[in-house]
């Protein structure tokens, strides 16, 4: 706890990942943390999770001075693992568009990613060795990605969103980010008892480019295909994804879902536009003209195309993605696009964000993993393999 502070310390200044640290709090819960598998391991929670006698103020002014009575469900059951929470994390504006003042620890001109931008940071600059955030849309794999750390994103309902202040609860899903997948697996177990496999040489990968909606830039297709095939190398049996997920149809249907919720989970703070962003006042617009049966059409959509892809994920193993179109970009304006991940949080699959690959100028690519929501367990032990083949082959730099 005191090397954490101490690099908070040193970091904070440039960095800006944290809302509030409670030092005094955190030291005197480190002494007398559970004797669990992660005592006295020191976390970072996103400022839309309560922690009991902590504001939980959700990046906006309408929810400032909020004390939380009680602890979110997630940090609860880290509590009983024997972790302590440091203090509240950057988040967007109700986790949506809004920047944070979080800066990229790679470089503080890029952005952080959003919304889970001050966990991402937290743990990309050594500070807490685990976060916690959340994804609605690509919240939690697009920061992972752009600080160059491993996520998690739990299957939509597997993990309960109580004590989380929710944007769409059709699509909310908590997550953690760690620096490693190991260290990934280590936290999941902590949480729910969920066995990392051992997985064997022949499992079966999907990849997909995600050019289809987005212009994905060289490096990461780069280690995207470096990834393929240094897993087909390891015995690996892959094959592309093709149009066996109508991935456009179910991203556009995503948004509809969004913001139709949003519009509901938020009604009292859109009667208080003047102290909303502009992102957030179009989502809450959109989704407050949305139709029933557009929405309707939405989750029929869903619904069907996760029958499946259930099917599909039964058969095979993962598909491989890009978490990200590419690097964070320049700028801290905006935090990026979501749209990557749209499709596969609308169906409501664990994601796990495989750090290691680097742009030619250094700065981090994620790749994501997408699995079945029944065997999270095979899903961490072949997103293990590939952290292990992505570091015997990064991509280039220089």
């Amino acid at each position: 706890m005191e090397d954490a502070l101490a690099r908070l310390e040193r970091t904070e200044e440039k960095i800006h990942a944290w809302v509030r640290v409670d030092a005094d709090g955190a030291r005197a819960a480190a002494r007398r943390a559970a004797d669990g598998p992660l005592r006295g391991v020191p976390f970072g929670v996103k400022d839309i999770i309560d922690v009991a006698g902590l504001p939980t103020e959700c990046g906006s002014p309408l929810r400032r001075g909020r004390i939380a009575e009680a602890d979110a469900w997630l940090v609860e059951r880290l509590r009983r693992a024997g972790a302590v929470p440091l203090g509240k994390t950057v988040t967007t504006e109700f986790a949506y568009f809004q920047p944070g003042p979080t800066r990229n620890p790679h470089r503080p001109e890029h952005t952080p990613g959003g919304s889970s931008s001050g966990s991402a940071a937290a743990v990309a600059a050594g500070v807490v060795p685990l976060a916690l955030g959340s994804q609605t849309a690509g919240s939690l794999t697009r920061p992972a990605s752009f600080c160059g750390v491993a996520g998690y994103v739990a299957p939509v309902g597997a993990w309960s969103t109580r004590g989380i202040a929710g944007l769409s609860p059709s699509l909310d899903a908590p997550g953690l980010l760690t620096a490693t997948v190991t260290e990934l697996a280590a936290a999941v177990a902590a949480v729910d008892a969920t066995t990392t496999e051992e997985v064997p040489d022949d499992i079966e990968v999907l990849v997909w480019s995600g050019t289809e909606l987005a212009d994905i830039e060289p490096p990461m297709l780069d280690a995207l295909h470096r990834t393929a095939r240094a897993l087909s190398a390891a015995g690996a049996r892959r094959a592309g994804l093709g149009d066996r997920v109508p991935v456009a149809e179910l991203t556009d249907a995503h948004a509809t879902v969004m913001a139709h919720e949003a519009a509901r989970s938020l009604a009292a703070e859109a009667r208080h536009p003047e102290a909303l962003s502009t992102p957030l006042r179009e989502l809450l617009d959109r989704g407050a003209r949305s139709s029933g049966a557009e929405y309707r059409a939405a989750l029929e959509t869903a619904r069907a195309a996760r029958t499946r892809i259930l099917a599909l994920l039964e058969r095979t193993d993962v598909i491989l993605g890009p978490a990200a179109p590419g690097p964070a970009p320049y700028g801290v304006g905006a935090t990026g696009t979501p749209v990557l991940s749209r499709c596969w949080q609308l169906l409501g699959l664990p994601v796990v964000t495989v750090p290691g690959h680097r742009d030619p100028s250094g700065m981090p690519l994620g790749l994501q993993l997408v699995g079945h929501p029944g065997r999270v367990g095979r899903l961490l032990g072949i997103a293990r393999r590939t952290e292990e083949l992505i570091a015997r082959h990064p991509s280039a730099i220089g």
